[in-house]
């Protein structure tokens, strides 16, 4: 069975001409029948792609022969389906939206740790470990001892560190995230607030599951990714995770014992934003899958 290669990569850099590069980039992708996401902006890149071993491996070739994106790196995991129906290149204010395009790495930034010394780093009992992921994300794996901000979105961060972090207190702060863009973000923001000593794991959760043996992890759980595998496990396998298909949560045991709850059609996390219209559209779609499943049985 063939395997689907998946790159996930980003980096913060100067790109005025982000606009012009928008549709060669999609057009080039496309041609190597390379799907996902990725974004274009002021300060850079971020992106997540699936394709064939060559398609994907042309593709990176393509991106660091730009004098732009030199160094680019990237991690890798496999499915065996296509996590993306189609190619998306979007532009935006920030590759990674902290609300704030004029805090940027590009200008300041955290230390980075590798992964083969993130477990020293965070066993140190002076460092505050923070997850800067979204909580659902959190709610479905993390570091042992990390702090969850319970934040809907990352623009929320500014507003939880504000209210909870204290340069004159908290002197070693470390933060990680999925693929290390949004605490790498952090960071810079950090230290505009007066934090001297921050850290942040050097490409995120994925570079620290791919290089660390399960033995040594002081990971729990597993891995939320934003494309159709929903999870992956310590192995960067897919690991089966229901979605709510209207906002796209990973679905918890405790969310099915809730009345907002429907499969296939709501959770608690959006069932209040719906309107009846959306509701029964919903319903609808799932009677349907209903009916083809039985027909297939």
């Amino acid at each position: 069975m063939s395997l689907f290669v998946i790159a996930a990569f980003y980096k913060f850099v100067d790109l005025p001409d982000y606009r012009e590069r928008q549709r060669p980039l999609r057009e080039f992708c496309t041609a190597q029948e390379v799907k996902g996401s990725i974004l274009l902006a002021a300060e850079g890149i971020n992106g997540t792609i699936a394709g064939s071993r060559q398609g994907i491996d042309t593709v990176l070739a393509h991106l660091r022969q730009d004098a732009a994106f030199t160094g680019l790196s990237h991690k890798e995991s496999q499915a065996e389906f296509m996590p993306f129906g189609r190619m998306k290149v979007r532009l935006k204010r920030e590759i990674v939206n902290l609300g704030r395009p004029d805090i940027t790495p590009n200008k300041q930034v955290g230390q980075y740790v590798p992964a083969a010394e993130w477990n020293a780093l965070i066993s140190d009992p002076e460092v505050v470990l923070i997850d800067t992921r979204n909580d659902f994300e959190v709610e479905l794996g993390t570091f042992k001892g990390a702090i969850n901000p319970k934040t809907a979105a990352f623009n929320q961060f500014p507003e939880f560190a504000q209210q909870n972090l204290d340069p004159r207190r908290h002197k070693k702060v470390a933060m990680f995230c999925t693929g290390g863009i949004r605490c790498e973000k952090a960071t810079a923001y950090m230290l505009e607030q007066g934090f001297e000593e921050v850290y942040h794991l050097e490409d995120g959760i994925l570079k620290y599951l791919e290089q660390v043996p399960p033995e040594q992890s002081m990971w729990q759980g597993n891995c939320f990714v934003f494309d159709e595998r929903v999870t992956v496990n310590h192995q960067l396998q897919p690991a089966p995770v229901e979605l709510c298909p209207m906002c796209k949560t990973a679905v918890q045991p405790q969310h099915r014992t809730s009345p907002k709850y429907e499969f296939g059609v709501s959770c608690p996390t959006c069932a209040d934003d719906l309107t009846v219209e959306q509701i029964e559209r919903a319903r609808e779609k799932q009677h349907q899958r209903d009916l083809a499943a039985v027909r297939e049985a």
